[in-house]
């Protein structure tokens, strides 16, 4: 059976700057877009049987420059909205509600955990059968896609927030003895060439 590749788009300005990023429809940084396509050389050799990503431009831009042709739009994989957190960090929203996690309270004006953990058993549900042609990549966002992982493995939304994921990054659901488990998690694209990079690899 194949696997599902959950991919986090590149970096934005507000991603890069740790605030919460749903509706509002920001484009790829500079640094973003050359994250995009570095993901194309990790996924480079893989043929999908499909390819569905967020209607965000960010999450379609990513995967038109990481190669994957014939991405089709899925609603259900947009982020979680935020409601009235929209553009704020977590520190800024803390300093009124000390207490707060999204992971367990949501959004005010927003969605909850359990209304993304349905959305995304959705995105699960029609994959699924996918699989026995190959595998199937899901280009969308960090909370959404951690809400994806912890459901493929049984787990409540509120085991996402156990399963940090960056930008640009790829992470393996599959299967192991007949269960749904997690293959890889947050694996970043190779390192571009260069000085930088040479120094890295001796260390």
């Amino acid at each position: 059976m194949g696997e599902i590749l959950l991919i986090r788009h590149g970096e934005t300005t507000w991603s890069a700057s740790h605030r919460h990023t749903s509706y509002t429809d920001l484009a790829l940084t500079p640094d973003g877009e050359r994250q995009a396509r570095a993901l194309g050389e990790l996924l480079a050799g893989r043929r999908f049987a499909a390819v569905r990503t967020s209607p965000r431009t960010r999450a379609l831009r990513t995967a038109q420059l990481a190669g994957l042709t014939d991405a089709r739009v899925d609603e259900d994989l947009a982020e979680w909205h935020y409601g009235e957190y929209e553009g704020r960090t977590t520190v800024e929203i803390r300093d009124d509600r000390p207490d707060w996690s999204i992971w367990t309270d949501g959004a005010p004006g927003g969605e909850s955990p359990e209304q993304v953990a349905a959305r995304l058993d959705r995105v699960l549900e029609r994959v699924t059968p996918l699989l026995d042609h190959g595998p199937v990549a899901l280009v969308g966002h960090a909370h959404s896609l951690r809400v994806a992982g912890a459901r493929w493995i049984g787990l409540p939304p509120v085991a996402g927030g156990r399963l940090r994921l960056d930008t640009a990054t790829v992470s393996v659901l599959g299967h192991e003895h007949g269960r749904q488990v997690i293959l890889r998690w947050n694996q970043p694209p190779p390192p571009p060439p260069g000085p930088a990079a040479e120094t890295a690899a001796r260390h």
